[in-house]
């Protein structure tokens, strides 16, 4: 028996393996606390961190902000809420600043695409993805509820209260319920400088932002399951908000009198489960959405023309995606997905759209040793449907049917460094929207797709060093870098038809080609007394030219609003329970049309924005203070040409746990 007890020296052992990530290539990511201490009020401010993100904002707290990826048009950009797409039939466009930052927990930002084989057909259905990812109930050792209590208060008139509630209900079966108001009158100061060909000033206008208020509200609950092997939820989601458009600053002119109301709803489930065949995995994930969208627009200028339109979609989404190993370093799947639309509107001679599109996709996923390779073929199939010929359109596009390939490649050449070399090829398209297809006396059912071919190589290097000396603890080092070549062809554009303006016509007219590289490096350097220091910065460089008519002034010129140069900087100091946190965005010189002369340049813009936060602990609450200060140096700017930005301005945070 004593020798059960007896006590062995041995020496030291190294166990070395080789580290794979779970992606072939990594996607842009910001999260947990990274993600809180950004000023952003909404997903499209955090998005101007990354590389290769172009947004389009008009200005104000409720204006309309879209985002573009590597100059190929927000059109291409696939957004997804908890793994289900945000689909919008009508005009192809999702408005980030719809979603606010109290709930979300984790931004991913592929390009190409996920590299997750069991996901929906959908998911592989455009050239880059967005990936929101809202919070999942945690809930620490006998806590069987979580409660968050938050406001945020600034300038221009914000008033943003949220709450949260977290509930166990069972150790397997988790309840999630959450609502924000949002109010602001959006008024601020700008400036507007013009200046003609001649190098004289056109207008100087100063003023006060009219009609950019907004009042909204959101409401989400869910609940969320646990197996054994698998996992499950249900969510319902509700947006309504009013808010006024305001007008380009053009000569001295900045009131505006239009509005749009927006009404938002949708309930979504997914299932997902896997099984063991012997030695072999089986997977399993189901997913089904309705979606229910409702917008107002109204103008009341008669001056120009007088405008009070409605229009309703309804959505119907349907995925089920089966994935099964072969072997230990060999996966394939397939995923089938049906989606149906619908479209309303009370506009005369309007011909109420319908949609049915199905999409079937075959990939499969390799990995050994240091080679990991994803290749996926998809299939998609559109049949459209109008209820009665109606104006000049008297029948629906034709059907539209195409096969589309995918390739990725990740290597990592050294044993036990995190050092990926990567590479993939995508060729995919967007369908022509309800809007270019259909809209009245503008709408042109003979358009093809617009397609996008991209090609991309990089490398990507992550290290983590321990360091034992009485200083720096550790250090944590990442480096990414990309080089791009994208093709649009057969892009949709609006010309005027005939010689007025107030007449158009959707058309397959234009091509581009962009050339570009991305580089992001961060450091994280732990330092005694719990003090962390973190760096990260991201760089785009582009250059993306109109290759459409030869024979146009715009021929060979840089695509509007897309800078040569532009890039972020973000740095957090933090100590306990303090954080000093700071922030750069910068967006080089651009074109607001692609005629690159002189009448048409933009200057280059910049922000500099500031917060302090601090934790602090009450009676059994945990109470988290930020202030923000942004655009520090009061920078008059624009990102869409008459659409000033606000300048100096600032918010309070406060939030509280139990």
């Amino acid at each position: 028996m004593d020798s059960l007890y007896r006590r062995f020296q041995i020496e030291e052992v190294e166990v070395t393996a080789r580290v794979l990530d779970k992606d072939v290539i990594q996607p842009q990511t910001l999260k947990g606390p990274e993600l809180q201490r950004l000023n952003a009020l909404s997903v499209a401010d955090a998005l101007r961190y990354f590389s290769g993100v172009q947004i389009k904002d008009y200005g104000g707290v409720g204006g309309i902000k879209t985002v573009d990826i590597r100059s190929m048009g927000s059109h291409h950009l696939g957004v997804f809420y908890d793994g289900v797409e945000i689909g919008n039939a009508q005009n192809g466009v999702v408005d980030l600043g719809k979603f606010s930052m109290e709930n979300i927990e984790e931004i991913s930002l592929y390009n190409g695409q996920k590299s997750e084989l069991l996901q929906p057909a959908k998911d592989y259905g455009s050239s880059g993805t967005l990936y929101l990812r809202t919070r999942r109930p945690k809930f620490e050792a006998d806590k069987p509820y979580n409660v968050m209590v938050g406001m945020r208060a600034g300038t221009f008139g914000l008033a943003n209260p949220s709450v949260l509630y977290e509930h166990k209900l069972t150790d397997n079966i988790h309840l999630s319920a959450n609502a924000e108001y949002q109010f602001a009158t959006g008024r601020y100061h700008f400036r507007v400088h013009k200046v003609s060909t001649d190098g004289k000033t056109a207008w100087d206008t100063t003023g006060v932002r009219q009609n950019g208020d907004i009042q909204s509200w959101r409401a989400e609950i869910g609940l969320f399951g646990y197996l054994p092997r698998g996992k499950w939820h249900v969510k319902g989601y509700f947006y309504n908000s009013e808010k006024g458009i305001p007008r380009a600053i053009i000569r001295n002119v900045w009131t505006s009198d239009q509005r749009q109301w927006d009404r938002n709803a949708f309930v979504q489930s997914s299932f997902e489960n896997t099984w063991m065949a012997g030695d072999r995995r089986l997977s399993l994930l189901a997913t089904a959405k309705y979606s229910y969208d409702q917008m107002r627009y109204l103008n009341p200028d008669t001056t120009l023309m007088y405008v009070d339109n409605e229009f309703r979609q309804q959505e119907a989404y349907l995925s089920a995606a089966f994935r099964a190993d072969v072997f230990s370093w060999w996966e394939v799947a397939v995923s089938a997905d049906y989606i149906y639309n619908h479209l309303n509107s009370n506009m005369s001679n309007f011909v109420f759209p319908r949609r049915h599109t199905g999409l079937i996709a075959v990939s499969t996923a390799f990995h050994y040793k240091w080679l990991r390779a994803q290749a996926t073929a998809l299939e998609t199939l559109i049949h459209d449907h109008i209820e009665r010929p109606a104006g000049l359109i008297n029948k629906a596009a034709k059907d539209y049917s195409r096969l589309t390939p995918s390739v990725s490649l990740s290597y990592q050449p050294l044993l036990t460094e995190r050092l990926y070399l990567h590479a993939f090829y995508k060729h995919i398209f967007r369908m022509p929207t309800f809007n270019d297809l259909y809209y009245t006396d503008i709408g042109n059912t003979a358009l093809r797709p617009e397609f996008t071919t991209q090609y991309d190589g990089g490398l990507e290097y992550t290290k983590s060093l321990k360091l034992d000396n009485n200083a720096m603890k550790g250090i944590d080092l990442h480096v990414k870098a990309d080089g791009y070549f994208n093709q649009v062809k057969d892009k949709i554009i609006a010309v005027p038809k005939g010689n007025s303006q107030y007449r158009w016509q959707m058309l397959n007219l234009g091509y581009v080609e962009i050339r570009g590289c991305d580089i992001n490096a961060g450091v994280t350097m732990h330092f005694d007394y719990g003090v962390e220091w973190a760096f990260n910065g991201s760089y785009t460089y582009q250059k993306a030219q109109d290759l459409t008519d030869p024979s146009k002034l715009e021929y060979g010129g840089q695509i509007a609003y897309i800078p040569w140069h532009s890039g972020s900087i973000v740095s957090n100091l933090s100590w306990r329970d303090w954080s000093l946190h700071y922030s750069f965005i910068y967006v080089g010189e651009r074109y607001h049309t692609s005629a690159n002369i002189r009448a048409n340049y933009e200057l280059p813009w910049y922000t500099h924005d500031l917060s302090i936060s601090k934790m602090w602990q009450l009676k059994g609450w945990r109470l988290s203070t930020t202030v923000e200060i942004n655009n520090l140096l009061n920078q008059q700017y624009a990102i869409i040409l008459n659409y000033p930005m606000p300048g100096l301005n600032g918010k309070l945070i406060v939030r509280a746990y139990i």
